[in-house]
């Protein structure tokens, strides 16, 4: 038998309270797309930190082409033929491509040097990078082909992908695509994680599957299903999200006309946004990263000011209203960012809950703070949302970002807006933790709430949403009702087209 790139043994990691992985032993072969599954919690960042000399191992061995493997830090698993795109980026917006690259590899060459080398290997690989253009100006797909050919200019043997497509448009996933399978069939393999099965179907050709830090399943995902790949990592049928049909009752969000200027300075200007939400609607709005959504959550949750008249709730006028204000009101939100904007890092769960939860549920009392009903609320968030964590006295950074996505979302349905705004509902979770989620989100809106959910997956847009509205470089479409609107019409809203005779029929 031919020796495998990589072979892992045994391999254990344990936390205070968890059992992040559990004697865990597979094998990744020369010029292999080996895809890594697992829920949210289930150990896969666990582990790949460990091929990535981020963490130690307690017990098992990792062989390097039938040698011993025992990185103990990045710098050690680059210098083999390791390299590693991580899902959230590390990029410096006012800096230019080039100096990004340089600060990620060990030894960088002069930038002249390495900006030549950048063109070349960019296009060789089909992703073409200006290499003096700012990052701060470079689309969420661009900015990701930073991260990808930073890997790519250290030769590696493997590349290990956490969420590559997350924030790409389904145009940029081909191109990501072609460059993988170019990989391969240049000998090199890919260690790929995703909560995006179709892609995996797509791309892989073996899968492991992780459920609480074990293997509990090998599969070949070509002769799968999505919804067979998802039972096999939750160990139970799928639950499919559903709603009974409401007649929408009064508005209870309209903005008129609200324009603000970028905030900083890669931010995006809104332009002149409309947009009117009824009592148990659900209003999706679609958009490339980088459009406006982030300015938006945050002119619509107070975090920006406007004139009070730009936003009105139930026909009083909020837009000058701060956050606190606008959710004694009930109108809560929950952004894209989890870690460090939804969330503290470094405070645990029961502080998190008391951040957002302490007028709506009363854990403050003549500015005390009352623990036992914060911690309450939090075990509540955990247990309603199947958050997998030790308990609330763990810190948020502690979590994996899909049991923290749960966590935050399930914070404030739990406090029982009258209007929820939430950016990227699901980014970053497994295929039952998104199911729970929008349903969460519909039977919110069946009881009567006014939910706006923001978010590039489409065909998240498609399941939940009752109006449907673009967003393209600030400006907001006309919304149009979901029910009949093809994958072509939204494209085109997508591109700016909404006046298109297409789009409008």
């Amino acid at each position: 038998m031919t020796t495998p790139l990589l072979s892992i043994k045994g391999l254990t990691k344990t936390y205070p309270g968890v059992i992040a992985n559990d004697d865990v032993t597979f094998d990744i072969a020369e010029g292999e797309v080996h895809a890594l599954l697992g829920e949210n919690g289930a150990g896969k960042s666990t582990l790949v930190k460990a091929i990535y000399g981020l963490v130690r191992p307690d017990s098992g061995e990792m062989s390097w082409r039938g040698a011993p493997y025992t990185p103990g830090a990045p710098a050690q698993a680059r210098a083999t033929g390791v390299a590693m795109v991580f899902q959230h980026f590390s990029l410096f917006e006012a800096m230019d491509v080039a100096e990004n690259v340089a600060l990620g590899m060990d030894n960088p060459p002069p930038i002249r040097e390495l900006a030549a080398r950048i063109i070349d290997v960019s296009q060789n690989y089909g992703l073409p990078l200006d290499p003096s253009r700012m990052v701060g100006d470079l689309s969420a797909g661009e900015r990701q082909r930073v991260e990808i050919i930073r890997c790519l200019l250290q030769n590696p043997q493997l590349l290990i992908m956490d969420e590559p497509t997350s924030v790409l448009t389904p145009q940029e996933v081909e191109i990501l695509f072609h460059t993988l399978r170019k990989l391969k069939s240049e000998g090199k393999s890919i260690l790929y994680i995703s909560h995006k099965l179709e892609e995996i179907r797509a791309l892989c050709e073996n899968a492991t599957v992780l459920r609480l830090g074990k293997v509990v399943g090998r599969a070949d995902p070509r002769d799968e299903s999505a919804r067979s790949l998802a039972e096999l990592m939750v160990g139970q049928s799928l639950h499919q999200p559903s709603r009974e049909q409401t007649k929408p009752g009064e508005i209870l969000l309209q903005v008129r006309d609200l324009s603000l200027p970028p905030q900083s300075a890669f931010g995006t200007a809104l332009k002149s946004i409309n947009l009117t939400v009824r009592e148990g609607e659900v209003f999706g709005i679609g958009g490339v990263a980088g459009n406006g959504q982030d300015e938006l959550l945050a002119a619509l949750s107070g975090e920006f000011r406007s004139s009070p008249g730009a936003i009105r709730m139930m026909d009083d006028g909020i837009g000058h209203m701060g956050p606190t204000a606008r959710r004694a009101l009930g109108l809560l939100s929950a952004p894209e960012e989890r870690l460090g904007h939804a969330a503290a890092p470094d405070m645990s769960l029961t502080e998190n809950a008391l951040l957002t939860g302490a007028w709506r549920e009363k854990l403050v009392n003549r500015g005390f703070v009352n623990w036992r009903k914060a911690r309450g609320f939090a075990e509540r968030v955990i247990e309603t949302f199947d958050v997998r964590t030790p308990g609330p006295h763990v810190a948020a950074r502690a979590l994996s970002g899909g049991n923290l996505q749960k966590f935050v979302v399930g914070r404030e349905i739990m406090q029982r807006p009258r209007i929820l705004v939430v950016n990227q509902p699901t980014w970053g979770v497994d295929a039952s933790a998104a199911a729970a989620i929008r349903q969460a989100l519909l039977d919110l809106a069946h009881n009567g709430a006014a939910v706006v959910v923001i978010s590039q997956d489409l065909d998240e847009l498609m399941e939940v949403a009752d109006q449907f509205a673009a967003l393209n470089a600030g400006t907001l479409s006309a919304p149009r009702p979901v029910k009949g609107l093809t994958m072509d019409q939204i494209g085109l809203m997508l591109g700016g087209a909404e006046g298109d005779s297409d789009v409008a029929a």
